[in-house]
C-alpha cells in the first residue's frame, strides 16, 4: 500500500505468493494471489460484493459520501438479484454482434487521433500519448453509446480520476473528499442528461435506461439510474485507457514483437490478451463469503473478506510458466483482468476490440513511434495506468528493425 508498492506491485505479489496462493492476514481477512483460486472464488456463488449491512460495519456514514453511494448503487457493487436486474438492462449494448459492428467506428476514430498526433509531432516535439490517444479513443466510443455530446467528453477525465480513488483498498479522508467531488460533478452532469433525454429521446443507452426507470420504477430506481450511468461511463474508458498506455510501453520495450504485430495485425487478439495478463489495467477486486468455504488450503469462515489480486493471479507461475516474460505466443492465455463469473466486465469485448484496432494501427501509421521518457505512473493499485506518457512520432524511420516473425509464431495466431 506504499506509494512505491502501488507504482510497481509485482515484487510484493511474489513475496505474498511465497506464503501461499491464499494468505490469511487476519481472522476474517485474506489475500488471494493464485490464478486457480482467484478464478474459482470469482465464480463461486458463495462469494459476493460488500452489501449495505457490511458497509455500515466497515464504512460508517458511507451514505453521506456521493462517491461511495454512486458506486454502491451500481451493478459494480451489488449482488443478485439486484445485480442481475441492472445488468440485463445494459447488456444489450454490449452483445458480441453490436461490438463487432462498431469496428469501423473505432478504426475511424483511431485514425483521426493518429492524424492529430502526426500533425502536432512533425517538429519532433513530444506528445502525451495518454491525452492525445489513450483517453480520447475509449471515451469517444463509450460516450457515443451513452449519447453524450462530443463537446462534453473532455470534462470526464478529471471527474473520473477523482471518483475512482474510492476503488482503492485504502482511502484517506482527504482522498475521499476528492472522490466525492468527482462523484458530485458526474451526478450533476447525468441528472441534466437524463432530463434532456426525457424531453428528447434518442437511440442511445441513456435513453434506454431512462425509459426503463420511467416505465417501471421497480426495474431501475432513480439512484440506480444515475449510479449505473456514472459507472458505465467511467468503466467504459478507464480500463481501456490504462490498457492502451500500459500496452504501448510493453510493445515499445519489445521491438521484435511490435514489428510482428505491425506486419500481422491478425495477431492482435493474442497480443491484447497477453498484454492484459502481463500488466493488468485492473489489479484487484474484493469479495465477501456468505458461507464457510475452503480455497488454497485455507478455511474461510462465513463473513471472510478477500482481496483478490488479479495482477498477481495473472502472473501465477503455476498457471503461466515464466510469468514475468512478455510472450504474445503464449498458449491458452485467459487473463483475469476483467474478472470472472457474474461480475465479469460487461464491456470487456469492447475494450478488447479497441485495443486490437489501436495497437496495429499505431505501429503501422507511426513507424517512428518511441517513448520520450518513462511517463508518470498514477499512484493507484486498483486501476493501474499512466497519468502521462510522453512519446515522439518520429520522421517515418522505424526504430523496429527486425521485421521477422518471432520463433514459434509461424503459421499460427497467438
Amino acid at each position: 500500500m506504499s506509494p512505491s508498492g502501488r507504482v510497481d506491485p509485482y515484487p510484493t505479489y511474489e513475496r505474498l505468493r511465497a506464503h501461499g496462493t491464499v494468505v490469511q492476514a487476519g481472522p476474517v481477512f485474506s489475500v488471494v494471489t493464485g490464478y486457480a483460486e482467484a478464478d474459482a472464488i470469482l465464480r463461486d456463488a458463495r462469494f459476493g460484493v460488500m452489501d449495505d449491512d457490511l458497509r455500515d460495519q466497515f464504512l460508517p456514514g458511507w451514505r453521506e459520501s456521493p462517491a461511495v453511494l454512486s458506486i454502491s448503487r451500481s451493478m459494480l457493487r451489488t449482488n443478485p438479484p439486484d445485480h442481475s436486474r441492472m445488468r440485463r438492462l445494459a447488456a444489450g449494448a454490449f452483445t458480441p454482434r453490436r461490438i463487432a459492428a462498431m469496428r469501423d467506428v473505432v478504426e475511424a476514430q483511431a485514425d483521426r487521433l493518429v492524424d492529430g498526433m502526426l500533425a502536432r509531432g512533425r517538429d519532433g516535439a513530444p506528445a502525451d500519448f495518454m491525452a492525445e490517444f489513450a483517453y480520447p479513443l475509449p471515451v469517444g466510443v463509450i460516450c457515443a453509446l451513452l449519447g453524450v455530446p462530443a463537446a462534453d467528453r473532455p470534462l470526464f477525465r478529471r471527474w473520473a480520476t477523482d471518483l475512482t480513488g474510492v476503488l482503492e483498498p485504502e482511502i484517506t479522508p482527504e482522498e475521499l473528499a476528492v472522490a466525492d467531488r468527482g462523484a458530485g460533478e458526474l451526478r450533476d452532469y447525468f441528472t441534466e442528461l437524463v432530463a434532456a433525454r426525457r424531453r428528447s429521446p434518442a437511440d442511445d443507452l441513456t435513453t434506454a435506461l431512462v425509459q426503463a426507470h420511467d416505465g417501471d420504477g421497480d426495474r431501475l430506481s432513480g439512484d440506480e439510474l444515475l449510479a449505473n450511468l456514472i459507472v458505465l461511463l467511467v468503466a467504459g474508458f478507464e480500463t481501456t485507457t490504462n490498457l492502451l498506455g500500459n500496452g504501448l510501453v510493453v510493445l515499445l520495450d519489445h521491438p521484435r514483437d511490435a514489428a510482428a504485430l505491425r506486419d500481422h495485425p491478425e495477431f492482435a487478439p493474442g497480443y491484447v490478451d497477453e498484454l492484459l495478463r502481463y500488466d493488468s489495467p485492473v489489479q484487484l477486486t474484493s469479495r465477501m463469503s456468505t458461507e464457510p468455504t475452503r480455497h488454497g488450503g485455507v478455511d474461510l469462515p462465513a463473513g471472510s473478506w478477500l482481496i483478490v489480486m488479479l495482477g498477481a493471479a495473472n502472473r501465477d507461475p503455476g498457471r503461466y510458466p515464466e510469468p514475468e516474460r512478455f510472450d504474445p505466443w503464449r498458449p491458452q492465455v485467459h487473463p483475469l483482468s476483467f474478472g470472472a463469473g457474474p461480475h465479469y466486465c460487461l464491456g470487456a469485448g469492447l475494450a478488447r476490440l479497441e485495443a486490437q484496432v489501436a495497437f496495429p494501427l499505431l505501429l503501422r501509421r507511426l513507424p517512428g513511434l518511441a517513448l520520450a521518457g518513462r511517463g508518470e505512473r498514477r499512484v493507484r493499485l486498483t486501476l493501474r495506468g499512466y497519468a502521462t506518457l510522453p512519446v515522439t512520432v518520429g520522421d517515418g524511420a522505424s526504430p523496429v528493425t527486425d521485421r521477422g516473425t518471432p520463433a514459434g509464431a509461424t503459421g499460427s495466431t497467438p
